[in-house]
């Protein structure tokens, strides 16, 4: 069974929506899902205080995210709001203490998948999905984007190639319902490529043996 680890932060609720449905749409394809909050700042900016406190009581009892279940993890989504165009800074901070595991080489067989929320169409949410994808490279893991030959990310608030980008118009909990639809598809497409991917890595011999090109018989490959 694929082991998927939803990793979030949200502020008024719009990421974590995502997240809940993402890992609904996760148990549905046969995965085990499991939601994680990232830790928070001693200072974060919060505009709607009010959503915020109701958020933060709502997921009370979701863990926090470590190193370790990232590790233990066969797939990784990413859920952010956005922050002047970039992943909030709880997010950054979580992937800055990221390192012990990353540069091991503990992530390199990881298939990751981001989401993220804004307030506006332009508010820099695809910006912020692909500023992770740096990130994501660094660890050597594969990402899984939505792209843009399914019917559901053609839906008048979809769009995004690179992962599904939902407008809060600066409402608490206020993801559409084409979101939604586009954030089932893109789980569904983690778990469909990290099961192919598990199944490849389970052979008894690695499938690069067989490209026979002379580099990589020059590393012994």
């Amino acid at each position: 069974m694929i082991k998927v680890a939803i990793v979030f932060h949200s502020r008024s609720g719009n990421t974590h929506q995502l997240a809940a449905a993402a890992s609904a749409a996760a148990v549905e394809a046969g995965a085990e899902a499991q939601l994680y909050k990232v830790p928070d700042l001693p200072n974060p900016i919060v505009l709607d205080r009010k959503a915020y406190a109701e958020l933060n009581e709502e997921i009370a009892d979701v863990p926090v995210a470590t190193m370790a279940d990232l590790v233990a993890a066969d797939a990784i989504m990413i859920g952010t709001p956005v922050h002047f165009g970039l992943p909030a800074p709880q997010i950054i901070d979580f992937i800055d203490h990221s390192g012990p595991v990353a540069i091991p080489g503990d992530l390199a067989n990881k298939v990751v998948t981001v989401f993220a929320s804004g307030s506006m169409p332009h508010a820099g949410q695809q910006a912020a999905i692909l500023a992770l994808h740096n990130s994501i490279c660094h660890w050597g893991s594969l990402i899984v984007p939505n792209g843009s030959s399914v019917e559901v990310l053609g839906l008048p608030n979809n769009g995004a190639p690179y992962g599904t980008c939902s407008i809060s118009r600066h409402e608490a909990n206020n993801v559409h319902e084409d979101n939604l639809a586009a954030i089932d598809y893109q789980t569904l497409r983690l778990v469909e490529v990290a099961t192919a991917y598990k199944l490849g890595m389970e052979q008894t011999t690695s499938a690069i043996k067989f490209v026979g090109h002379e580099v990589l018989k020059k590393y012994d490959l």
